[in-house]
């Protein structure tokens, strides 16, 4: 019987099939530094957010696929590039900082902007800037889903001197980078294009702030370079220490090649770039990590989700209507296919992972590594006894019309007497989201129809048969009865029986299986709802 290993070594799943082209780097060992490096990058320019998440999330599923088919040990950082200068203002900051922030954004073609890290914090005085501020969001965000990772500040580590000796290998080679990047930029942005963005005192705002100029004299063995300030007047200035740093591609490659950097995806906006920042790798003697390139998501109208544009879904609504989980699951299928993010997808994906958590207690081994799950739950998924849907949840909240947790926990518990909110905490998480979702997307949309005359001689002989089982009746026993009552009558197939049902009892053109949902709401719950309809009753 093959172990762990080989059957790790064989799954099939994306971020196994990503973890054995890492593995090919390290046939004869582990890397010279004791470890293999994963890395995801955040510009803290604005608070995380959802393709924030999706790119650490899949990140770790890659890792522990990685720690499943080796022994070689692994770290992950969370690389904030926080001395990046302020380019535009946020929505989201305090309408009073606006002023002073737009003072400090980018000028181009010669200023550019104050480093996230020297502006105050517009928030108030909790943090030492703004970078440390929008830091801080980002450690929170990560540490609510438990991620493992270690947050690397690109300010510190620019101070620290960690990068030095690769921003002297820069200097050193210098001319081929330069040639090499700037067959890749527009014509314009040539000429006062420089490798390093050295950082001169603002004197009206009193803070540092980044020169856009080509250098006039490379000093090597100085670790300096010479140019030309605003004035005219000739300045020779260091590039290490954090008085400098380096434009954003060729801070990509340096960073690959001074902290030996093996993994990090990136979005299909960012092919061009990784592909120059692989080339700018190699020049400084780094080998470029391996990568993966994930497709970006769409709205609901099938256009490129955008941050400015506020045209899609945050994780923090979706956090408000599904559990994380479910969040995960959709990052975790078809990563390479673009992808509609908005409302509307979110019940599928929820119902979806539960899907998938009650199929792997019944799988083997091998089965299991290929399932969601264990990816998203490192190997250890949730287990509930109660196994309802959240589209049941919906309903029941629907037919109940309330936003009582309590109220749906009174069937539930009849349906499941051993199911509390205190043994089952993750249905109690799901009963507390379907009771948004519902007041929030269903109850406004909610429109109920009268039967036809057909309908109605469907309904009755539906009340009939139902009134004549037992009321301990199985969810699968009362299914089937339903579908006996819909082949009864002339409806064009039983598709049309169970869309009936959905907007003449539920108000809604689509449902849950019938069988499930009565079990659950009662029997005579159920026959009372049917009756209301056939005295002519209006449901609302």
């Amino acid at each position: 019987m093959p172990d762990s290993r080989d059957l790790a070594l064989a799954a099939k799943a994306w971020p196994f099939e990503e973890a054995r082209k890492l593995l090919e780097l390290f046939k004869s060992g582990a890397p010279a530094k004791g470890h293999v490096l994963f890395e995801t990058g955040y510009g803290p320019s604005g608070l995380p957010h959802i393709g924030t998440f999706g790119e650490v999330v899949r990140t770790t599923m890659v890792r522990r696929a990685f720690q499943a088919v080796s022994d070689i040990p692994t770290r992950l950082f969370a690389f904030s590039d926080d001395m990046d200068g302020l380019r535009k203002v946020p929505d989201n900051v305090p309408e009073a900082s606006r002023p002073f922030l737009e003072r400090c954004i980018d000028r181009r073609p010669n200023l550019g902007g104050v480093p996230l890290t020297s502006i105050h914090d517009p928030y108030g005085d909790c943090h030492e800037s703004y970078g440390a501020h929008n830091n801080a969001k980002l450690c929170e965000f990560l540490d609510a889903f438990d991620f493992e990772y270690e947050f690397q500040s690109s300010t510190a580590t620019y101070k620290s001197g960690k990068f030095d000796a690769t921003l002297r290998k820069v200097l050193e080679n210098y001319d081929a980078i330069l040639k090499t990047a700037l067959g890749t930029i527009g014509e314009e942005r040539q000429k006062n294009y420089g490798l390093f963005l050295p950082l001169i005192m603002d004197q009206e705002l009193r803070l540092p702030r980044y020169l856009y100029v080509r250098p006039e004299e490379i000093k090597p063995d100085a670790g300096t370079i010479v140019f030309r300030d605003p004035g005219g007047r000739l300045v020779e200035h260091e590039v290490t220490g954090g008085k400098c740093k380096l434009v954003w591609r060729a801070d990509w490659a340096m960073r690959w090649a001074a902290l030996g950097v093996d993994y990090e995806m990136s979005g299909k906006d960012l092919i061009d770039s990784v592909k120059l920042s692989s080339r700018l790798c190699q020049i400084l003697g780094g080998k470029p990590p391996e990568g993966f390139t994930y497709e970006l998501f769409l709205d609901e109208n099938a256009e490129k989700i955008s941050k400015s544009k506020g045209n899609g879904l945050t994780v923090e609504e979706w956090l408000r209507y599904a559990p994380p989980e479910s969040l995960a699951l959709f990052m975790f299928q078809s990563p390479k296919r673009a992808k509609r993010l908005y409302f509307d997808v979110i019940p599928r994906a929820v119902d979806d992972y539960l899907t998938f958590v009650e199929k792997f207690d019944k799988e083997d081994a091998a089965a299991r590594l290929e399932n969601p799950a264990w990816h998203i739950d490192n190997g250890n998924p949730p287990r509930e006894e109660a196994h309802l849907s959240f589209s049941i949840l919906l309903n029941l909240a629907s037919v109940c019309n309330t936003e009582d947790k309590a109220v749906l926990w009174g069937f539930i518990s009849r349906y499941a007497p051993t199911a509390t909110p205190k043994t089952a905490p993750f249905l109690d998480r799901l009963v507390g989201h379907a009771i948004a979702y519902y007041r929030d997307f269903v109850k406004p949309k909610k429109s109920y129809r009268a039967p036809s005359d057909m309908e109605r001689a469907a309904l009755q002989d539906l009340a009939d048969t139902l009134a004549k089982l037992p009321a301990n009746a199985t969810a699968e026993i009362i299914q089937t009865e339903v579908y006996e009552v819909g082949k009864r009558h002339a409806f064009a197939d039983l598709k049309a029986w169970f869309q009936a049902l959905y907007e003449i009892l539920l108000g809604q053109s689509q449902g849950p299986r019938m069988g499930s949902f009565v079990a659950l709401y009662g029997l005579s719950e159920t026959l009372t709802l049917i009756k209301r309809v056939l005295a002519g009753e209006r449901l609302a």
